[in-house]
């Protein structure tokens, strides 16, 4: 269990994320929600360790991760939202050399590699240089260089960046399967309609600060909303996007 207790975190003096409470539990994909500039990446690169806490602190099954960073990091696959690798390497080499970083056991990992370049269709382009992939392709790489080594936690920031159809009804489905198989996932998107296929729970940052922690069966009855998309605009939308929408119509169109 991932579980965040009144984390908090200031640039200069300014509050990003304020007071931020929540429990993601294995079993079960957690989204986590919210619009640009509310907070969602910064609390993600906290809980990765990237970055540090003002004040609060993340436990994981619990322990604070801060206890034995290490520890925590080999327990722990990221997907961030930008896939920075090195171009410069091959698909495999890359895959090859994050196993080596891990210390994984040299004949299974080679054997998981090749399985994982096979299933996401980049086999064919093993020895290609990563800066000839297209961003999809990166996506990928990302993905099976944080799945790899069987972790306990899943954070995934943004994962369906530049994947085709195909590609991200897999890597949907592979979500529910992590979750199913005991996993604990947290999934940060802003593509609403798959988040509401994939989570059970989700939780909604608004201004650095949470304003929705449920089930999306409990939030649309509690609001009598009947998608996620009405629910994260009434919470967490400040403009009216009809009128916004009416008026640059009206600018192009006259």
């Amino acid at each position: 269990m991932l579980e965040l207790r009144h984390v908090s975190k200031s640039f200069s003096g300014i509050p990003a994320v304020s007071d931020v409470s929540f429990t993601a539990r294995p079993g079960q994909v957690t989204g986590y929600l919210g619009p640009n500039g509310s907070g969602k990446s910064t609390t993600i690169k906290m809980i990765t360790g990237l970055i540090e806490m003002t004040d609060g602190e993340i436990l994981f099954q619990g322990e604070r991760i801060q206890r034995d960073p290490i520890a925590y990091k080999q327990r722990m696959g990221y997907v961030p939202e930008e896939p920075h690798l090195y171009a410069h390497l091959t698909g495999l080499e890359y895959l090859t050399m994050v196993g080596q970083l891990r210390n994984l056991p040299e004949k299974r990992t080679a054997e998981r590699i090749d399985g994982l370049l096979r299933l996401f269709y980049l086999h064919s382009d093993r020895h290609v240089p990563i800066s000839s992939y297209s961003k999809g392709m990166r996506q990928k790489i990302l993905l099976s260089a944080a799945l790899m080594h069987n972790p306990e936690l899943v954070l995934l920031d943004e994962p369906f960046s530049g994947l085709d159809v195909g590609s991200a009804l897999v890597i949907r489905s592979l979500i529910q399967e992590l979750a199913a198989r005991g996993k604990v996932v947290l999934f940060s998107s802003h593509e609403l309609e798959t988040v509401e296929r994939v989570c059970s729970h989700i939780v909604i940052l608004h201004r650095g600060k949470i304003v929705a922690d449920d089930s999306i069966e409990r939030l649309r009855t509690l609001m009598a909303l009947p998608t996620l998309e009405d629910i994260f605009s009434q919470l967490a939308v400040e403009q009216d996007t009809a009128a916004i929408s009416r008026e640059i119509a009206d600018l192009i169109l006259t």
